[in-house]
């Protein structure tokens, strides 16, 4: 629950920040629903690592710290209002690497409460 807490906090920080956004809706060309699974999985492997205890809380802390980075890639991505195949192959290398890092953290030898 802490998880998904957190991921609403950040849900409202960024639809309520000082950003002038356009009222009509995001063009389709900015949609890409592939980096949007990834993302939406990711953040459920993540929830799930900490309920398992396959987690400790400083490794997810630092794993949200990186998926929100990849975030903010996205969002100056398409703020132009298109992503282009460069940007979304250099999203897609991004979610790669995050991929990597939660097996890893999740799969190491680091000791968690129990």
């Amino acid at each position: 629950h802490h998880e998904q807490n957190q991921a609403s906090r950040d849900i409202y920080k960024q639809k309520h920040d000082a950003q002038d956004r356009p009222v009509a809706s995001v063009p389709p060309a900015v949609r890409d629903p592939g980096v949007n699974q990834r993302q939406a999985n990711q953040t459920g492997r993540l929830v799930n690592g900490v309920k398992t205890g396959e987690l400790t809380k400083d490794e997810a802390q630092g794993l949200r710290e990186g998926r929100q980075e990849i975030r903010q890639t996205e969002q100056a991505y398409k703020a132009d209002g298109t992503l282009t195949r460069e940007e979304r192959v250099d999203l897609h290398q991004d979610l790669n690497q995050q991929s990597k890092d939660i097996y890893d953290a999740k799969h190491n030898d680091v000791k968690r409460e129990p």
